[in-house]
């Protein structure tokens, strides 16, 4: 809102906007607010349903038993005992962090800094990075991205979307530095020096800045919970596997979210843990890991579910594609945030969707036509022929699903 006011409020007319300034103290305060409310209503629907919340360090400790430790230790017997223990961040031990200190940071202590830093490096151009890196570039700092790969997003977004969202940060002021790694860093006070070298072989380079934000990946976070005491290892990625029910190989054990394969999506995990209760009771859950969407919170957002076009072309799948600019719905340009693309990949022969990626302002809402339509064997031709109210960003879905099994009307 911020930006959007500095760059764009008198061309609506409205003036004075670009004298405003942060409070970082209240956006902090506001920020703090929401993550109250949301836990604590939480708490509030386990009351309500009559789930006892014991708080503490739970392990695993024999079959069908759970010690806890903390303020109020015990130990809890159960049938049936769910691990979702989450993900945690992955350390890069070259650039030690301190959210205390608020200088070296990872995701956490990104969301807690007291001041606009003036230089941030952000390692690594993942979601992560790029979403609190983008945040912090709004606000006033100066944002250089180190990423060791020659792609942001880690091969995991569609190639031409990612080529197209970088440079989208770029044109915004963002930095990147690609095919480069961060060998080492000093920390004196509230300054950091960091040596970066290229992946390919070449002469160091020396980046100073007052903030780092380390955003390298997280892993399972499924270390020191038990696993040992009912018979389970983690495989080469820390994950615990199980079977299609999300039961382990422990009787009566079953894992869910980020610490299970799959995509470390909150959406993700609640569906798991859905499901696993469905099946807990004898039902038949089940979640399409093919159609959980993914968004990446910059602005303008990105956000797809399915698969890439890489993806299509390394498993020999013959496909359509068909491309939306947003600078041709008039809803995206009126509101002055034509920025991005709607792109849909179908199948073909059959003309069955199987990947839908959007680059443009409410892009993860947007991406919930596309996994509803997927869900359904939808084909590009069934969104197309789908009405679409006008003016809306939505549109712009319907155009390049026209695009891939015929022609849109609104773009040559």
């Amino acid at each position: 809102m911020y930006e959007h006011a500095k760059k764009h409020f008198k061309t609506h007319g409205i003036m004075g906007a670009e004298n405003i300034s942060v409070d970082l103290d209240k956006m902090q305060a506001a920020k703090a607010r929401s993550v109250s409310g949301l836990t604590k209503g939480i708490e509030g629907l386990f009351r309500a349903n009559k789930v006892d919340y014991v708080k503490g360090w739970g392990k695993l400790n024999g079959n069908g038993k759970v010690s806890v430790s903390g303020a109020a230790p015990q130990d809890i017997q159960a049938k049936n005992i769910i691990v979702a223990t989450g993900s945690i961040v992955t350390p890069l031990p070259q650039v030690p962090v301190d959210n205390d200190a608020l200088v070296i940071v990872d995701s956490t202590g990104a969301l807690e800094l007291k001041k606009v830093p003036k230089k941030m490096v952000v390692i690594g151009g993942g979601v992560i990075g790029l979403e609190l890196g983008s945040v912090w570039r709004r606000l006033g700092a100066e944002v250089t991205v180190v990423e060791y790969s020659d792609a942001i997003c880690g091969g995991i977004v569609d190639g031409e979307t990612a080529k197209a969202f970088h440079k989208i940060l770029q044109k915004q002021g963002m930095k990147f530095m690609m095919g480069h790694g961060v060998t080492a860093s000093k920390q004196v006070g509230g300054n950091v020096t960091l040596t970066v070298e290229p992946a390919k072989g070449g002469s160091p380079i020396t980046l100073e800045a007052d903030c780092v934000l380390v955003s390298t990946g997280r892993k399972p976070a499924t270390a020191d919970i038990g696993l040992e005491t009912v018979g389970l290892s983690t495989n080469k990625f820390g994950q615990i596997e199980t079977n299609g029910k999300f039961e382990t190989g422990a009787p009566g054990v079953y894992a869910i979210g980020d610490c299970i394969p799959g995509p470390m999506l909150a959406h993700k995990a609640e569906e798991d843990g859905i499901a696993v209760a469905e099946n807990i009771k004898g039902m038949a859950g089940h979640v399409n890991y093919d159609t959980v969407p993914s968004v990446i919170y910059t602005h303008p957002e990105v956000a797809w579910v399915g698969k890439t076009e890489e993806e299509l072309k390394e498993a020999g799948v013959k496909f359509n594609k068909g491309v939306f600019p947003f600078q041709a719905n008039s809803r995206a340009r009126t509101v002055l945030d034509s920025e991005g693309m709607v792109k849909m990949l179908s199948d073909a022969k059959t003309d069955q969707v199987l990947g839908v990626h959007v680059i443009g302002a409410n892009a993860g809402e947007m991406i919930a036509e596309g996994v509803l339509g997927m869900e359904y064997g939808a084909s590009s031709e069934d969104f197309a022929r789908t009405c679409h109210a006008h003016p809306t960003l939505s549109e712009a879905f319907k155009e390049a699903a026209m695009a891939t099994y015929d022609k849109p009307i609104h773009y040559l």
